[in-house]
């Protein structure tokens, strides 16, 4: 039964393309402050789900809600509630990190000391303050996907959905996103939500 302190309701929810099934009735709840991951195969219609919740697609049959506003008819609300890590990098090669960062803020309108204070926060936090200055084309995959979180941990957000946040990261930096994000539920109380295809996640 939903209740208030839910982070995210799906409701059952159904999605298809075309004559495809993605999703067939799908109904869970994700308590406040918890972390939640959903396995399924590739294909199985996790990112789907995540798109939906991210209001980036329109729902189908169902309701998704987070944190009790639906993100089909109040998804300006719901956007500033999430952050987002989506499965294919997100970030601009060409800037440095605290650049990227700083167009990231621009978005969710945060500007001068706050803004500057968030990025030195959220840097900090994912352990990459030192790396502000370098470009972003520059750094590993694993530390692209720690700026990654970084980034939308920058507007702090009450809740983060992530898409396969640990794809294609070898066993240390997939361990270091995990402690990243287990350290944000205990330590701030963030909701987690994330899509994987990996058992042992």
């Amino acid at each position: 039964v939903p209740s208030e302190q839910d982070a995210l309701t799906v409701t059952g929810l159904s999605y298809s393309y075309g004559t495809r099934k993605a999703l067939r009735d799908v109904t869970f709840s994700v308590k406040a402050g918890t972390l939640f991951a959903l396995l399924g195969p590739n294909g199985g219609g996790k990112t789907t789900l995540f798109h939906i919740a991210s209001t980036l697609s329109s729902t189908g049959p169902g309701h998704v809600k987070v944190f009790g506003h639906d993100v089909t008819t109040e998804e300006a609300t719901v956007r500033k509630l999430i952050g987002v890590v989506f499965q294919s990098p997100s970030l601009d090669g060409q800037l440095t990190v605290s650049e990227n960062l700083r167009c990231h803020g621009l978005l969710y309108g945060l500007h001068g000391g706050q803004l500057e204070s968030r990025i030195g926060a959220s840097l900090a936090f994912v352990g990459l303050a030192e790396r502000s200055s370098d470009l972003v084309r520059t750094l590993s995959g694993g530390l692209q996907r720690r700026i990654e979180l970084a980034k939308a941990w920058l507007p702090d957000p009450r809740i983060l959905i992530l898409d396969e946040p640990s794809t294609g990261l070898d066993p240390g930096a997939r361990r270091e996103i995990w402690n990243h994000l287990d350290r944000l539920r205990r330590e701030h109380g963030t909701s987690i939500v994330l899509t994987t295809h990996l058992m042992d996640e």
